[in-house]
């Protein structure tokens, strides 16, 4: 639609289709792309035509995750602000899960920390060989804004992904931990999502609705979105406390570019 700017939407054969469309920062997700997702998913959810919801990324990549270097630009400081950040990021990654209509992500190149966390959020999730997993925000100084990797991985794999800012996960090995559904040639993503939402669209939607809900229950009945939200509390805290990693890390990008910031935060790894 002609009203969307960092995203197309579009409805064909009962499909919803939303691609990220900012190719030229690897599909960053900021302010405006968050706001455009909501809407879009509101689009979504109340036209009745539609069964199944699809994302996916134009351009070289699904996306890289909230948009480091907006933040960088805005500057954001205190309690308010950061609580109406990250409550912004969480809503949105969590309109997949809670989407009455089954979603799914078709992934290919990079899908990191924010973009992994909607991913996550999605019902099924399929991807390209060339697919990039990973939760990077640690090595920055930063916490995670969705805690749902530990709900689909086993704690140890989550805790090693997390802990250890694995951001290099290739789409085989992200099948084998259990939050990746099918892996496809590259290019055929999109096209394997469809497929897989064409034979949902074929069964009773308010079987699938309700089908969908007993499932999400049965995570939501021991505890996740109380633990979502007790997670939020803590990344909130620690981003208006402001780390020396992150501050260091800002710090960089403003004065080199973010290129180059990524690049004095991967030397501090290496080895």
């Amino acid at each position: 639609m002609s009203d969307f700017t960092t995203l197309k939407y579009g409805v064909n054969a009962s499909i919803a289709t939303i691609t990220l469309d900012r190719p030229e920062r690897l599909n960053a997700l900021g302010k405006k792309s968050l706001h455009e997702i909501n809407a879009a998913m509101d689009l979504a959810e109340s036209d009745d035509h539609v069964k199944v919801v699809v994302i996916n990324g134009e351009g070289k990549a699904f996306s890289s995750g909230f948009d480091l270097k907006e933040q960088m630009e805005a500057r954001p400081e205190g309690d308010a602000l950061w609580r109406e950040i990250l409550d912004r990021d969480y809503n949105t990654t969590m309109r997949f899960w809670d989407c009455p209509k089954p979603t799914i992500a078709a992934v290919h190149g990079a899908c990191l920390a924010g973009a992994f966390e909607i991913a996550l959020a999605c019902d099924l999730t399929v991807a390209a060989q060339s697919a990039i997993f990973g939760e990077p925000e640690l090595k920055f100084g930063a916490g995670i804004v969705t805690m749902l990797l530990p709900w689909m991985a086993n704690p140890k794999q989550a805790k090693e992904i997390i802990l250890t800012g694995l951001d290099h996960i290739d789409a085989t090995r992200a099948a084998e931990l259990g939050f990746v559904n099918r892996v496809v040639p590259d290019g055929e993503h999109l096209n394997e999502a469809l497929r897989i939402a064409r034979t949902m669209c074929v069964i009773d939607p308010n079987l699938v609705r309700a089908t969908k809900r007993a499932i999400n229950h049965s995570f939501e009945v021991r505890g996740m979105k109380e633990s979502l939200h007790h997670a939020l509390d803590i990344d909130h805290a620690i981003e208006s406390a402001g780390s020396p990693d992150k501050q260091a890390f800002m710090e960089v990008a403003r004065e080199q570019g973010m290129r180059e910031a990524i690049r004095w935060r991967d030397r501090r790894f290496e080895g």
